[in-house]
C-alpha cells in the first residue's frame, strides 16, 4: 500500500500568509499539488495544525501533538498517520510536480528506506519517498534534540536519486519549483501563463 502525505504545516513566515492556501490563477496550491499525487497513492494525507482551514479538501488530515516544533516533527506525523509502507511526502507550496518523476521515486522504493532527490549537492526530504521503517531512527534524532530533516539518515537506507537520473523525467526541473514568497508566486503565474501559450501538437500540423 502506497500512502502520499501532503505536508502544510510550515509557518510561512516569507510569505506571510498560510502557503497552502496561497490562490495560484484562482486555486490554492495545496489543491494544485493535490491534483498532481491524487491518484498516485492509495490513500491522501494532509498534514497541517489547521484542520479546519484545509477541511474542504475532504482528505484525512493529521496533526502534530506540539505545533510548531518543525518539519522533521512533521515528517513523523506524517509517518505515523500512513497506513502505507511506502509513504510518498511532498510539500504544498509545489505546484508544478511531476507525476512522472514521482512515479520513478515510488518505483525505487524496495531498494531503501528514503528515495530521495539530490541536487546541487543537496537533499530535497519535502519531495521524497520514505518507508514507516524510518521512524525508529527519525524518532531517535528527535530525541537527542536533532530537528534536521537528514538528521536520521545515516542510520537508513539512504537511495539518492541525481540530477541526470532526475532530468529524464523533469528535464526543466519544475518539480522542485516551490512557492515560499510573493515574488515566487509572481513568477509561478508567469509560469503558468507560459505554458498555457505554447503551441499545442495539434496547432504545430496546422
Amino acid at each position: 500500500m502506497i500512502s502520499v502525505v501532503i505536508q502544510a504545516g510550515g509557518e510561512s513566515r516569507r510569505m506571510g500568509q498560510d502557503k497552502g492556501l496561497v490562490e495560484l490563477a484562482g486555486r490554492p496550491l495545496v489543491q494544485r499539488v493535490l491534483d498532481r499525487v491524487g491518484q498516485l497513492g492509495d490513500e491522501v494525507w494532509i498534514t497541517t495544525n489547521r484542520p479546519q482551514a484545509y477541511a474542504f479538501l475532504g482528505t484525512p488530515i493529521a496533526s502534530d501533538p506540539q505545533p510548531g516544533l518543525g518539519a522533521l516533527v512533521g515528517l513523523r506525523t506524517a509517518l505515523r498517520a500512513a497506513r502505507g509502507d511506502t509513504v510518498l511526502v511532498v510539500a504544498c507550496d509545489l505546484p508544478f510536480l511531476q507525476p512522472a518523476l514521482l512515479q520513478h521515486l515510488l518505483s525505487l522504493a524496495g531498494e531503501a528506506d528514503v528515495v530521495i532527490p539530490r541536487r546541487d549537492g543537496k537533499f530535497e526530504p519535502l519531495h521524497a519517498v520514505y518507508r514507516r521503517s524510518c521512524l525508529t531512527a527519525l524518532e531517535a534524532a528527535l530525541a537527542r534534540g536533532d530537528s534536521r530533516m537528514i538528521s536520521f539518515f545515516p542510520d537508513v537506507r539512504l537511495l539518492p536519486v541525481d540530477e541526470s537520473d532526475l532530468a529524464l523525467y523533469d528535464p526543466e526541473g519544475l518539480s522542485f519549483f516551490n512557492v515560499n514568497t510573493p515574488d515566487d508566486l509572481i513568477r509561478a503565474e508567469r509560469q503558468l501563463q507560459a505554458a498555457s501559450s505554447q503551441p499545442t501538437e495539434d496547432q504545430h500540423d496546422t
